[in-house]
């Protein structure tokens, strides 16, 4: 009987499967809002400085600040300077009205708030009389310098770099409409089992509806792969071989990663295992509760991950082994937010397994489980909003003991 691996050295052994994909993709360049969630593939420099030009942070008036002493001074009010437009430069003895984010004039080195004028409006630049008076200020004075935030050549953002919203925000700033990322992979994922049937099906006695596929498949997309469904394979393992040998011919149509759930425990029709009995794939045990039958290695050269078929057991694998795996050769999804979480219940959990249960951490920081052990609890799941993490080497928590958990 083989010694189970550790969830560590599984998830590596993922990890080093993943790699080798990584070796043979390429680079894709993609508007930036398809770009969302994606790795940048390349450094970006900044094609221009931003801000582009020296701007008001405030709404008030631009001033040459040496011409204000300490007293404050009185000074001819002209035309105003409102966003978007490029202003006359500054003639001695001025002040110039201007707007938040407007360009400061040639001339002026500061901006007095609206609110420390006197009178504290905007006067008629028309007026005969239109005058402000002024406090003193120093130079540089609520003025976004050009290049405050960024300059010209500069790195924006270096490769690897997960585009999110803020990240998309920046390349948009800067002018560019699109952006290079990492080609993305696609995964061919197989439900199996004589006994499951797909949702909307009639359900015969016996039978039970595939929430595998849509578990994981949602999971997958999440996570920025493109996912292959071919319907469920039952229990037959030549017509499973068909199905993964039509997506492993090399050209087009070839996947990058194979997924497939069930048929991988030491059962009388594990399907998974007879279909794979003259490819390079392992079928080991995990050190990992729910979840821990494993299969990896290769089918005709395309990297292979053999789920449990239990729905728990399959989105744990891929929570525990193949999306940290992802965020590591990949650079994204983005890891799960790991956080400290006091049990609001006494729990035990069988020595040498590392336990995954399902639990919901509340607004007060504590951890509650929803339902039991169980790999079959797909209500409990649903109502989970985290993963608890509880070692191998611990069998009994009590009340308020602190346990990790992974927000999902």
């Amino acid at each position: 009987m083989s010694v189970p691996r550790s969830v560590a050295a599984h998830r590596q052994a993922v990890v080093e499967l993943l790699t080798g994909v990584l070796a043979g993709k390429g680079n894709i360049t993609l508007p930036l809002l398809e770009a969302l969630g994606k790795a940048l593939a390349v450094d970006v420099h900044a094609p221009l400085s931003l801000p582009p030009f020296a701007n008001s942070q405030m709404d008030g008036f631009a001033v040459r600040s040496a011409e204000i002493p300490d007293g404050g001074a009185e000074l001819r009010v002209v035309e105003p300077v409102p966003a978007g437009a490029a202003p006359a430069a500054l003639k001695p003895g001025c002040a110039a009205p201007i707007m938040t984010g407007a360009m400061i004039p040639e001339g002026a080195d500061a901006v007095v708030p609206i609110e420390k004028a006197t009178p504290n409006t905007f006067p008629d630049p028309a007026a005969a009389d239109a005058t402000v008076r002024l406090p003193p200020v120093t130079p540089g004075t609520y003025v976004r310098d050009s290049g405050s935030d960024i300059g010209k050549g500069a790195l924006a953002l270096p490769a690897g770099t997960r585009m999110g919203p803020a990240q998309l925000g920046l390349l948009a700033a800067l002018g560019l409409t699109t952006v290079e990322v990492r080609e993305p992979w696609s995964v061919l994922l197989v439900t199996t089992g004589d006994e499951v049937v797909e949702p909307g099906e009639e359900l015969t006695a016996g039978r039970i509806f595939d929430s595998n596929g849509t578990l994981l498949e949602a999971s997958m997309r999440q996570a920025g792969l493109d996912v292959v469904r071919t319907g469920i394979s039952g229990d037959d393992p030549s017509r499973l071989l068909e199905v993964l040998r039509r997506h492993t011919v090399p050209g087009d149509g070839r996947v990058d990663l194979i997924v497939t759930t069930g048929g991988v425990s030491k059962g009388a029709y594990e399907v998974v295992r007879q279909a794979m009995a003259n490819q390079a794939v392992d079928f080991l045990p995990v050190a990992m509760q729910p979840g821990g039958p494993q299969g990896l290695g290769a089918f005709e050269g395309v990297p292979f991950l053999g789920f449990p078929g239990n729905p728990v057991s399959c989105l744990v694998s891929f929570e525990m082994f193949l999306r940290p795996a992802l965020s590591q050769v990949l650079g994204t999804p983005a890891p799960r937010p790991v956080l400290r979480a006091r049990l609001a219940e006494a729990l035990g959990s069988p020595d040498g397994k590392h336990q995954i249960r399902r639990g919901t951490v509340a607004a007060d920081g504590t951890v509650r489980m929803e339902g039991g052990a169980g790999s079959h609890l797909v209500h409990a799941l649903a109502r989970a909003n985290a993963l608890v993490q509880i070692p191998g080497d611990v069998t009994e928590l009590a009340q308020g003991d602190e346990v990790e958990v992974w927000m999902l």
